[in-house]
């Protein structure tokens, strides 16, 4: 069935559709050559029409390994070719079957290069996906939908649960859960963590008397000013714990200290992004799924210090409190493009652990 995704802009873009399913949401797009499935179940991406850049999509298949949650969020997925057979030790199953079964509705065989340089020039905009026979009226009530703002509702855990851990005086760090990738638990884990995941609305006294020894704010989807009922927990945390933040909980975090965020024009979204550490000096190859930044002139007078840049736009993408173990970034250093880089964030947030700070 032929299909056409339409920006709010008139822009037309025409493919092949999948399944005879509609989409409306905001249309972003990743650079990635690799992780079609980690975006498609990253709950970051929730509400949004995905677009990949690579052209080729579905080659290596499906496979519950690499779920970063329990199901898609994306409202739909505009690609370049889809491969219907992938080819992969891990492969259980390939993309068109997934896609189908989690009602995403797809939109192939479309320029999605040309999609990107249409966003990258005038800025993130809503879309709509429909088939060719779609009338006017129907794509005009699409368009004029409002695009969802309690997304963090949406895609964090319904209740508590907890992952143990063999090790000996394992750390218990609680983790809020804005929308958490799987490999971000897994690497918290993976150093010896016993974690507590609660849902976002979850009060800081009852975080506190877990007596956790540290408290991590995971990523997730959306503009953190619409989440302020969590800052202001965040806000009754700060001093009693280590607090380590990523992405969503980078700018919760300073949100919460003081500072502001704003909305980028297209936002960072790959596994090619460059980050300068301004303590080492040492840049390395991030992941990033955001459209919004920590605002840094609005650190100025704050006991906050940058720790990261970006080094394409220079843009915030890690800070510190200069007195309290608390820190952040806006990047992912869990999905390790790296393929390493980045973890020894990680190491950071046990070391403040080990501590007791």
């Amino acid at each position: 069935m032929k299909g056409k995704l339409i920006l709010e802009d008139g822009s037309v873009f025409h493919g092949d559709l999948l399944n005879n399913l509609s989409a409306t949401g905001e249309v972003v797009f990743n650079t990635g050559m690799v992780g079609y499935q980690e975006s498609l179940t990253d709950p970051s991406y929730c509400s949004q029409i995905l677009t990949l850049t690579y052209p080729l999509v579905g080659n290596y298949g499906i496979a519950d390994l690499f779920m970063q949650s329990r199901k898609s969020f994306v409202n739909g997925f505009v690609i370049g070719e889809l491969c219907r057979e992938g080819s992969n030790w891990h492969r259980e199953e390939d993309l068109d079957a997934f896609l189908t079964q989690q009602g995403v509705p797809c939109l192939y065989n479309v320029d999605t290069r040309a999609v990107t340089r249409r966003i990258r020039n005038a800025g993130t905009m809503k879309g709509v996906i429909v088939s060719e026979d779609t009338t006017e009226a129907e794509i005009r009530n699409l368009l004029a939908t409002p695009i969802k703002k309690e997304v963090v509702a949406e895609v964090t855990t319904p209740k508590v649960y907890t992952i143990e851990t063999e090790k000996a005086n394992a750390p218990h760090v609680v983790c809020m859960d804005f929308g958490v990738k799987q490999n971000i638990l897994n690497s918290l884990h993976a150093k010896g963590c016993k974690l507590t995941v609660v849902p976002a609305n979850t009060k800081a006294e009852d975080i506190l008397a877990m007596n956790p020894d540290g408290i991590f704010l995971s990523n997730g989807p959306g503009d953190p000013e619409d989440v302020m009922g969590a800052v202001e927990e965040i806000r009754k945390l700060l001093g009693k714990k280590p607090i380590f933040g990523i992405c969503l909980g980078h700018q919760l975090l300073a949100l919460a200290l003081g500072a502001k965020t704003y909305k980028l024009k297209f936002g960072h979204r790959g596994t090619n992004q460059p980050v300068k550490d301004l303590r080492t000096g040492k840049v390395t190859i991030s992941s990033q799924n955001h459209g919004f930044a920590v605002d840094a002139a609005s650190l100025e007078g704050l006991p906050l210090e940058v720790t990261h840049i970006n080094v394409n736009d220079g843009t915030v993408e890690g800070m510190r409190h200069t007195e309290l173990p608390i820190f952040s970034v806006q990047y992912h250093p869990e999905a390790a493009p790296g393929p390493d880089d980045n973890m020894y964030l990680f190491d950071e947030f046990w070391a403040m652990l080990q501590k007791g700070e």
